[in-house]
């Protein structure tokens, strides 16, 4: 199982959006070089309001770019990095892996899923009704978080655009993804 990244963004300010870049640079433990969420404690204002000491399970936002296609059909226009996100991928069911997966991205870096990303109200700030479209409901009616996945980088390395993305799962049982 694996993909390509198709696009790459950091910002070193607090801003909604990441403006795209030619390559980034994760570093272990941290995140990503020059991004205002890289730490080692969490870095989110609302979580920091809540417990600065906490760890920063959100060093790294990958969104699957599928997922824009699936908004366009709703009339909703999105890019890469609009949604904050670090890594935009392409080929990978980003939703769909386990706790514990490991991305390994380009010649080496690896970053460790640990969960889904949760939407905030920021994201109707930047189109009114976006919201609704990326948290939804399932068949069975519980709530489905389609805004991708966080990780924390357990081995750094630059990451370009085209690169290969190839995943690890982690041993069984596998745990679904739950917000972080």
């Amino acid at each position: 199982m694996g993909g390509t990244v198709t696009a790459v963004s950091s910002n070193g300010e607090y801003s909604f959006t990441k403006p795209n870049r030619e390559s980034i640079t994760l570093l272990a433990g941290l995140g990503v070089e020059g991004d205002v969420h890289a730490g080692v404690t969490v870095k989110h204002r609302f979580r920091v309001a809540q417990d600065p000491t906490q760890p920063n399970l959100r060093q790294v936002h990958l969104i699957h770019e599928e997922l824009f296609e699936e908004v366009a059909g709703n009339g909703f226009r999105v890019a890469a990095g609009e949604l904050g996100e670090n890594i935009t991928t392409r080929g990978i069911d980003l939703l769909g892996l386990p706790t514990g997966a490991l991305l390994r991205i380009g010649d080496d870096a690896v970053v460790e899923v640990t969960g889904l990303r949760n939407p905030c109200a920021q994201i109707d700030t930047f189109q009114k009704g976006l919201l609704k479209e990326v948290v939804g409901r399932g068949e069975d009616g519980r709530v489905v978080y389609k805004s991708g996945v966080m990780g924390v980088v357990k081995v750094g390395g630059v990451v370009r655009p085209g690169d290969p993305i190839a995943v690890e799962l982690p041993d069984r049982p596998h745990r679904a993804l739950e917000r972080v």
